[in-house]
């Protein structure tokens, strides 16, 4: 089993080109159904709405192909086609479309998510938003972000108190009612909050833009990209427990541990 603290530079030049590829393909295979008009979606769920629509299974299966030629001793958990199982103790995690209601809305918030991950977590991750043009990558000695107006390296804000700090999630109606419950003892100590952003949240925090996403019901294909990249821009990412948050659930990502700490105790009441 790869032992991912022992990649040499060669090995984690070739995975970061790989991962580029996996986005670019992705982008290739959606950007022509955005803001297309007559897209449809199935509904995955029995109860409320979790759209998938043709450009989601493209995308994945875009990614996956290329896996199978570059990559095949890899797993593969991607979230429409499920687990592809591998010899070589790491897995690419993949969503294809992170945000299947914005997307199917027309709004560039939605993103596709592109994670390595072994056996402790997520090492390597991609956030990329293919119609502003717009990448963010962290891991294995990198944290960097391009787009329209060059590239940057990524960092995460300075310590500040919650009562100064940006929050954001994607839905008001978080998780259960407990899980209000606790997020509103955050959102009313926070001098601003938003809705609605998805994966492109993740990507504001570990650019500079926000302080704090705090969410419920995450799958690990929706947060172990997000993880990679917002701990290499210098932020940290755990559960509403202060653990590991890699296979989902309640997820709290900070700027820093400072802010981390307040919003944690407010999370745990």
């Amino acid at each position: 089993m790869a032992a991912m603290a022992d990649i040499s530079e060669n090995l984690a030049n070739e995975l970061w080109d790989t991962a580029h590829a996996l986005a670019d393909a992705a982008r290739a295979a959606i950007l022509p159904h955005f803001r297309a008009h007559g897209l449809d979606a199935e509904n995955k769920q029995a109860e409320g709405f979790d759209p998938v629509t043709v450009a989601d299974r493209a995308a994945e299966e875009a990614m996956r192909g290329l896996l199978a030629a570059r990559r095949p001793e890899d797993g593969i958990l991607g979230e429409e086609l499920g687990i592809t199982s591998g010899s070589s103790g790491l897995t690419w995690v993949l969503d294809p479309i992170d945000g299947t209601r914005g997307f199917l809305s027309g709004t560039p918030t939605w993103g596709v998510l592109i994670a390595l991950s072994d056996e402790t977590g997520p090492r390597l991750g991609i956030i990329d938003q293919p119609y502003t043009g717009e990448r963010f990558c962290g891991g294995l000695g990198r944290a960097e972000w391009s787009g329209p107006l060059g590239d940057f390296a990524l960092s995460t804000r300075r310590p500040r108190g919650l009562d100064e700090a940006i929050l954001f999630t994607t839905f008001p109606e978080i998780g259960t009612d407990v899980d209000r419950t606790a997020f509103t003892r955050v959102k009313d100590r926070a001098r601003l909050t938003r809705y609605g952003m998805d994966c492109y949240a993740y990507a504001l925090l570990a650019a500079g833009q926000i302080d704090l996403v705090v969410e419920a019901g995450l799958y690990p294909y929706d947060v172990q990209a997000p993880i990679a990249v917002i701990e290499a821009a210098g932020g940290i990412v755990t559960d509403w427990e202060g653990g590991p948050a890699h296979e989902g659930g309640r997820v709290l990502a900070a700027a820093n541990a400072e802010l981390h700490a307040e919003a944690l105790a407010l999370l745990q009441g």
